[in-house]
């Protein structure tokens, strides 16, 4: 009966939403800054054979991966093909360099004026990252014959074009933060897997000759989006009681309160599924510059089958346990970054604060250490089982032809509840009722 209800608020809160101006700008303009994303993705790059193009991802399923995350741009080789991910990688390292460098640290604790320098350096370090990148993509499909060979004045152009690419799209981004709705790089990625679902599913579905193979395969779909949703929102609540003392008019006052802090099942998010498949794509990147043609086979072409995604070969299954293996321990390396930057149990004694039973100082950080170590056990679980869906799906459906990509899917539900929170919050300021409970 709840659920029945709960419907008709939905679609009010959204009426709501659209019923105020200045929200309804909001809205309108994310709406439009998409629409330019959109275009600049099929803006394609000179030079390309497009059916040589077509062909080599019909053969190689690891550039049907990285396509899926481009929006259908890396397909098209287009100006955008590299997205917004350089900017990703820049801003990763950086989280990483700030416990490790003591400038960087300093800075991280100077209030707004140190953010916005530690943001102006990874916007300056995505420029290298970006162009290095677009070198490796133009030196991979020359070897492939998709991009014709150039001059060194042609090359550098294709990368500075690329590089404007992603630059552009990290301001289009930028401006969706500052002038629209939700975070905007997250909804660029978003955007970009959202519009390539369509062409995905429709490239499946003409394949696809087993009515109950598909039917499995969209249950377990559905299954998936419940448990992302489940562990996302997941959060271990510890209680925390605030006792402060103030001094007013001549007297002393002491206030009490009591609170909590969620921490989070699935502390991480998706960040340790792009450093587990950045780590176990590069041998295969780097032996195909070196791969011989077909029947000319080397040691290159011995790696590039040892760390593909293609299970039917005899070692396919190696690149899915590494991958398991990298999430698992990423997710405990990068949840400990986060966490030690956070520094809890300071910021409690500061406050006044202090966990009921537990006394402040190094016991406290040694309890919240233990919890987070063994609800991060959940969620490391979470996402590696999360990283090796696509093959369980294949292997329990067999079918081939769709390629379930649980990563996609954990950034559209991430993406989609944030966002979601974010106009339920510009609603409840205007004493609205909101539609997450």
């Amino acid at each position: 009966m709840q659920q029945v209800e709960s419907r008709p608020r939905l679609l009010q809160a959204m009426i709501d939403a659209f019923a105020l101006p200045d929200l309804r700008r909001r809205l309108i303009f994310t709406l439009g800054i998409l629409i330019v994303f959109r275009f600049i993705a099929h803006v394609p790059m000179p030079g390309v054979n497009a059916a040589a193009l077509a062909d080599l991802f019909s053969k190689n399923q690891l550039l049907g991966m990285i396509d899926f995350f481009s929006g259908g741009a890396m397909r098209n080789f287009s100006v955008a093909a590299m997205g917004v991910y350089p900017y990703i990688t820049s801003s990763i390292i950086m989280q990483l360099l700030i416990p490790v460098i003591p400038a960087l640290q300093r800075m991280s604790q100077e209030g707004e004026a140190g953010r916005n320098r530690i943001n102006q350096i990874t916007h300056w370090a995505t420029i290298p990252l970006a162009a290095i990148q677009g070198y490796a993509q133009l030196t991979l499909l020359r070897t492939q014959g998709v991009v014709a060979q150039a001059s060194v004045l042609e090359t550098a152009t294709m990368i500075m074009a690329m590089t404007a690419g992603t630059i552009f799209l990290m301001w289009l981004g930028e401006l969706i933060t500052e002038r629209g709705i939700g975070n905007g790089i997250s909804i660029i990625i978003f955007a970009g897997i959202v519009a390539n679902l369509p062409g995905m599913i429709g490239r499946g579905l003409i394949a696809i000759d087993r009515i109950t193979g598909l039917i499995v395969f969209g249950v377990l779909g559905l299954i998936t989006v419940v448990f992302i949703v489940v562990f996302t929102q997941a959060a271990r609540r510890i209680p925390v009681q605030y006792a402060r003392s103030t001094f007013r008019g001549g007297k002393m006052y002491r206030q009490t309160g009591s609170s909590f802090i969620p921490l989070r099942v699935n502390t991480a998010g998706m960040i340790p599924l792009i450093f587990a498949m950045s780590l176990v794509i590069l041998p295969s990147t780097i032996a195909s510059y070196f791969a011989g043609p077909s029947g000319q086979e080397n040691f290159a072409n011995t790696i590039m089958k040892i760390f593909s995604p293609d299970t039917s070969m005899p070692l396919g299954m190696v690149y899915w346990i590494l991958y398991f293996l990298l999430v698992v321990g990423f997710t405990f390396f990068y949840t400990f970054v986060v966490f030690q930057q956070m520094d809890l149990p300071k910021t409690l004694q500061r406050q006044g604060g202090f966990i009921p039973g537990v006394r402040p100082g190094k016991p406290t950080s040694d309890y919240l250490n233990s919890v987070i170590k063994n609800i991060t056990w959940a969620g490391a679980f979470f996402l590696a089982i999360v990283a090796i869906l696509p093959v369980i799906a294949r292997t329990v459906t067999d079918v081939q032809a769709l390629t379930l990509s649980s990563t996609g899917l954990l950034i559209i539900v991430g993406v989609a509840l944030d966002t979601m929170k974010q106009i339920e919050a510009q609603l409840l300021m205007r004493r609205y009722e909101g539609f997450l409970k």
